[in-house]
């Protein structure tokens, strides 16, 4: 009867524990998903056809608006690739750059994460910090 009692307090700790941890371990992971897979997901994809079509990527920091409008000098262009421009959870545009200054070969597409200040640790970006 003994073991049954303590097995059942330890039962109720574990819940207890988990239960006090769980806003942490939940702010933590419920604000990173939405803007990895706008990035890696749909924003990514648009940004691959529109390559495609037209034989490189949108250039300079305003190309994510070539997705949703066609450009004077985009040629064979078959968009819109997106429906609108897309926004952060936080309610920030994303931010492109082509060509990327952190990825060389292609371009630079990020979250200014919570704070909405670039370049600060909570960035979500698709390159290697």
């Amino acid at each position: 009867m003994r073991a049954a009692i303590t097995f059942c307090l330890a039962i109720l700790g574990i819940i207890a524990l988990l239960y006090a941890i769980r806003p942490r371990l939940g702010s933590h992971t419920e604000s990173r998903p939405a803007p990895l897979a706008d990035i890696n997901g749909g924003i990514k994809s648009a940004l691959d056809a529109f390559k495609v079509d037209t034989g490189s990527y949108p250039k300079g920091s305003n190309g994510l608006v070539e997705l949703v409008q066609q450009s004077a000098g985009a040629t064979n262009w078959r968009g819109p690739y997106l429906d609108k421009l897309p926004i952060d959870p936080w309610g920030n545009p994303y931010i492109y750059e082509f060509p990327g200054k952190h990825n060389t070969n292609g371009y630079d597409l990020y979250s200014a994460g919570p704070d909405g200040k670039a370049g600060t640790e909570d960035d979500i970006v698709n390159w290697t910090k």
